[in-house]
């Protein structure tokens, strides 16, 4: 069928060198991230509490992890699961995993024990990677599972020797027990590798095959594990090379994303495999410390969601920084506000690279030309070999330019499919796309706009409304800081929804009624009736992700169990 996303107009906005088209090996990641280790073996590969670990040392370090999960028995097509934050032992045991021939399953430290054990039954896993923090938390959970080795690090440990002495004889450290595991054995993870050789590992894998398992969220209730295969990870390492061009063997790479989420872990895999030097972040949380490495460590490439550089621009020391050395700033995995954008560019004095992707696409579908053409909202065009289209959710035509349909995206970066769900597998793709759940735009030229998720449009009495359009006219209130909006049931209209939001104030906004009055007369002149919020509820602040993504299925939770407790006293 020919139709305007056939004749790809987005081609015509590429950066000169930036090809529509690349070529791809057929190799396996250890294999493609080899050539740092000979290139740059005495580049540092990851900071951490200011402590360098060269790549020879993390070359060393994972070969004797890769050794221990090979005497194991574990090889291709075995997940190996690793239940920890951005510490050295993660990327140690990533690289040692893909080495072996194994899949990195990585796991949150967030999960409750319930969900870490079906995570684990999932996947089948024989061997978890955790912190000694969450030991006692998961002991129970592990015995129910097919694990029987566990091996245990420290947020100590890879520290420099005086700050973790000090650190530890002061308890500044936090530091957990752990014990024995009936039929499971429990291994230090320092020790555990002081023992092993550090004989070099590559165990020969199809390149087709998977490489990492990241869960998300699915439509039966139960999280999905996404199989992203060697192919995928290499092959869009290679495309986002293209479309920055990274200064190879030379960038410092700064990133909160945590390693168990699909964009951390394509990051930062992709970064080590030009050489650049990682900054390791282990909570996100802490912009102060996040401050404190970037005045240090100066990168040339930082990394995050929009909630953490809106964060960052609100404090002093922030705003004080001499970041003319960031070649990069890129932001994705949830909209970043368009007022957000122009305030936080005004602060840097440049561009920042707003992407669009998903865990199933390996991150990125499009982004913005780096020096060519950028449209207010747009998150850019499909990068090198890469197809996008706009259809009709219900009959999957594809729609005219400009009008909202779902999001389609067809590239080498999408993944395979769904860990032994074949029914999400089928609903998520056919003949190579992929159906993101994603309602968008797409104008003539090619540029692709985000209007909301399918599951967060609001039906109001027939009438869509799109959140996160509302989301945005209520950020330019000048007295809201965050804002989120979702549907609830309207127990006035059964099978209708009303309109709610949630709003964080500025510091020194009283919440009150007549702030309240204030927005909704804000709001009248610029949405349809329908579209205004209906409730609008003040909070302290929205419920975040780990990497600080409003969660808006909990908001939802949180709303509509106020209003029920509201009727219930009512």
């Amino acid at each position: 069928m020919s139709d305007v996303y056939s004749t790809k107009p987005w081609l015509r906005h590429y950066d000169d060198d930036v090809p529509p088209t690349l070529d791809y090996p057929s190799m396996s990641y250890a294999a493609y991230l080899r050539e740092a280790f000979d290139r740059v073996p005495h580049r540092i590969s990851l900071y951490y509490m200011g402590k360098g670990i060269t790549y020879r040392e993390l070359d060393d370090l994972s070969n004797r992890f890769a050794n221990f999960l090979v005497n194991n028995g574990c090889g291709p097509g075995d997940f190996v699961a690793v239940n920890l934050p951005n510490i050295p032992a993660c990327f140690i045991s990533l690289v040692g995993i893909q080495k072996a021939g194994c899949v990195y399953q990585g796991v949150s430290p967030l999960l409750t024990p319930e969900e870490l054990e079906y995570q684990l039954n999932d996947s089948g896993a024989r061997i978890l990677v955790t912190l000694d923090l969450l030991f006692e938390k998961f002991k129970e959970p592990l015995k129910k599972t097919a694990v029987r080795h566990v091996v245990v690090t420290s947020i100590a440990d890879y520290m420099p020797s005086i700050k973790r002495t000090a650190g530890l004889l002061l308890k500044k450290i936090p530091v957990g027990k752990t014990s024995a595991i009936q039929g499971i054995e429990v291994s230090r993870f320092r020790e555990l590798l002081k023992g092993m050789p550090h004989d070099p590992v590559l165990v020969a894998v199809d390149p087709g095959s998977p490489c990492v398992m990241v869960y998300t969220g699915g439509t039966t209730g139960k999280p999905k594990g996404a199989l992203l295969s060697h192919n995928n990870l290499v092959r869009h390492m290679i495309q986002n090379n293209a479309w920055y061009n990274f200064d190879k063997w030379h960038e410092t790479t700064l990133c909160p994303y945590p390693m168990f989420h699909m964009a951390g872990c394509f990051i930062s895999m992709g970064h080590l495999s030009i050489g650049s030097s990682y900054i390791l972040i282990p909570n996100p949380r802490d912009l102060q410390y996040t401050i404190s490495l970037i005045k240090s460590h100066k990168p040339t490439s930082i990394l995050a969601v929009p909630t953490i550089y809106i964060e960052l621009m609100k404090l002093k020391e922030f705003r004080s920084l001499d970041l003319t050395g960031v070649r990069y700033f890129l932001s994705g995995s949830a909209p970043f506000p368009a007022e957000s954008i122009k305030q936080f560019e005004t602060l840097i004095g440049g561009r920042i690279i707003e992407t669009y992707g998903l865990t199933e696409t390996t991150t990125c579908v499009a982004a913005p030309p780096v020096r060519g053409k950028r449209k207010s909202g747009s998150v850019g065009v499909p990068i090198s070999d890469t197809e996008v289209r706009i259809v009709d959710p219900e009959t999957s035509e594809p729609v005219p330019p400009g009008e909202p349909g779902e999001i389609l995206a067809r590239g080498p970066q999408v993944f395979g499919g769904y860990h032994r769900q074949p029914e999400e597998t089928s609903h998520a793709l056919s003949d190579g796309w992929f159906r993101t759940g994603d309602i968008g735009t797409m104008d003539d030229e090619g540029y692709l706009f985000i209007v909301d998720r399918i599951k967060d449009m609001v039906n109001v009495s027939g009438f869509k409304v799109f959140t996160r359009m509302v989301d945005e006219f209520l950020l330019e209130h000048p007295d809201v800081a965050m804002a989120a909006t979702v549907g609830l049931p309207d127990v006035k209209r059964p099978g209708s929804e009303i309109v709610a939001s949630a709003i964080v104030l500025k510091p020194g906004r009283e919440k009150s009624e007549t702030m309240k009055t204030s927005i909704i007369s804000f709001l009248e002149s610029k949405l349809a009736p329908y579209k205004i919020p209906k409730r609008i509820e003040f909070m302290d602040q929205l419920p975040l992700s780990n990497v600080g993504k409003i969660l808006k299925k909990d908001l939802r939770t949180i709303l509509a169990g106020d209003a029920a407790q509201r009727a219930g006293t009512g």
